[in-house]
Formats: C-alpha cells, sequence, structure tokens
C-alpha cells in the first residue's frame, strides 16, 4: 500500500512480441508521462518485472519462450496484487478470458486496444491503489 499523499508509482512494463507494437504503445505511455520499459519475449519481462519492479504490466499472451500467463504467474508470485496485470492480446474468446483470470490479471483487452480505455483504467487503478 502507498502511504497517503505519495504519488503512485507510474511504471509501466509492456511486453509484446511484435517490436512494433510494443514500441508504439511505450511511445504513447511515455509521452503520457510514464516510466516505461519493453520486452519482446517470456524470459525478457520475467527479467524486466524483475529489475524494473513497474506498477502495471501490459501483457500480450501469446509470446515466443513463456506465456504471458505464466509471466502473470511469476509477478503475482512475486509482488502480489501490488501490480495492475493487464492482458493486451489477439486471444479474445471467454475461455482465454478465464484463463487469464485464473493466471491472476486484473483485466483483458482485445487487440487493437482503444488507448484511450487503457490509459483511463491504469489511471483509474493507480489512483484507487494510492488511496487504499
Amino acid at each position: 500500500m502507498i502511504p497517503a499523499g505519495h504519488p503512485p508509482s507510474k511504471r509501466v512494463l509492456v511486453v509484446d512480441d511484435n517490436e512494433d507494437a510494443a514500441d508504439s504503445l511505450a511511445t504513447l505511455l511515455d509521452v503520457m508521462g510514464y516510466e516505461v520499459r519493453t520486452a519482446y519475449d517470456g524470459p525478457q519481462a520475467i527479467e524486466a518485472a524483475d529489475e524494473f519492479q513497474p506498477s502495471v504490466a501490459l501483457l500480450d499472451i501469446g509470446l515466443p519462450r513463456l506465456s504471458g500467463y505464466d509471466i502473470a504467474r511469476h509477478v503475482r508470485q512475486k509482488r502480489g496484487a501490488e501490480v495492475l496485470l493487464v492482458a493486451i492480446t489477439g486471444w479474445g474468446q471467454e475461455d482465454d478470458r478465464r484463463r487469464a483470470r485464473e493466471a491472476g490479471f486484473d483485466h483483458h483487452f482485445t487487440k487493437p486496444a482503444d488507448f484511450d480505455q487503457l490509459l483511463k483504467l491504469i489511471d483509474r487503478e493507480l489512483q484507487d491503489r494510492a488511496t487504499h
């Protein structure tokens, strides 16, 4: 829990094996004032999550070597509920959403994600976490 009056961390980890998509989203978040890191596969994402300690992780599910589900479980095991986990994936069937919830994701967006909706969600969630 973040003490009252302390601004929430604005660190965001963006993970997608489509490097252009990851870099584009990272650039948009950077322009909005977030500190952003990117990773393009599962092992890079695990390393970045452990080192960077993001407050938000935006994860693709279908990644090389380790899935977004694996990364979500790793982050939940290491840091509990303090990280907002959002799936941003082409996998949008109900079974995919169920598996995302079971892996520990807080939210699920199907590609192409609406950036304005995503940004509102991140801002709202970080503010809520800062006051609770």
